[in-house]
């Protein structure tokens, strides 16, 4: 969020007198010409703030690429918000090992300044080589500036715009097409036919590989398309029925519905 932005926030928890949680989580993942601001700037320009509304959670898992390490942050001005949270952390304690080596880490500034520069710049290229193979065929994916994921629309390959068919079209990605991507409905979208994809966790050759996975699925989908509408009525009922009863028997062999999956790893149900 810009700065203005914020302000604006921070104006309307102190007259609403109301706690606001600022997660900057993906801080340093920004690829674009933007500059992350963190609400601690803010506090600093808005007058008679009530600084123990105030609350900031952060982890290494985005930023330094450490999920295993199990950090996390919450830096908050509330006195009774850090007493609490100190109390609670018996039951998620970090390792001496792990503490000895992140303080070595982070100790090293220059190490990482330049490892965060580095990772902004591979963020960039990534992105735009992985948004521009999906506008090749015709995918669009929503503007963004920063994180490891793009929300990539596939609205057009829905067999209905519903859950339900976005989740039949999930389940043939994941099965068929093998390509480890989440449903929008696991994050409450409330659009069929948006998916997350993460496009960092992995090297060039494998995103070469996803790439040339969908311009295939996709080229297709729009081919079986064509044709469906060139068949009889008859014809195109009995395609039709059938794909619906492939996925019902895909969904009753233990894929799970949407609302029992965890939303960073819809997979977890999914059989290979």
């Amino acid at each position: 969020m810009d700065r203005e932005t914020l302000k604006c926030l921070l104006s309307f928890i102190n007259e609403k007198n109301i706690h606001i949680v600022c997660d900057e989580i993906y801080a340093a993942t920004i690829f674009s010409s933007q500059n992350f601001v963190s609400v601690s700037e803010v506090i600093e320009e808005v007058v008679d703030c009530n600084r123990d509304l105030i609350h900031i959670v952060y982890s290494l898992s985005k930023d330094m690429g450490l999920p295993g390490f199990r950090v996390g942050i919450v830096y908050s001005y509330n006195d009774a918000v850090v007493n609490c949270g100190r109390k609670m952390s018996s039951f998620g304690l970090v390792s001496s090992q792990t503490q000895y080596l992140l303080a070595s880490m982070l100790s090293d500034e220059e190490f990482v300044e330049d490892f965060l520069a580095e990772s902004s710049k591979r963020l960039k290229k990534r992105h735009g080589i992985f948004t521009k193979g999906l506008e090749q065929i015709g995918i669009s994916c929503l503007e963004s500036k920063a994180g490891l994921f793009v929300w990539m629309n596939l609205r057009q390959l829905l067999k209905e715009q519903t859950n339900d068919g976005e989740m039949a079209l999930w389940r043939v990605i994941v099965n068929d097409v093998k390509l480890n991507v989440s449903p929008g409905s696991s994050f409450h979208c409330v659009e069929p036919g948006w998916f997350r994809v993460c496009f960092a966790n992995m090297d060039d050759e494998t995103l070469e590989v996803a790439l040339k996975r969908i311009h295939a699925f996709v080229g297709e989908q729009n081919t079986l398309s064509t044709k469906t509408k060139d068949m009889p009525s008859k014809t195109k009922c009995w395609k039709k029925n059938l794909r619906l009863s492939f996925s019902s028997r895909i969904f009753e062999e233990g894929i799970g519905s949407p609302i029992a999956m965890s939303p960073h790893s819809p997979l977890v149900r999914a059989r290979n």
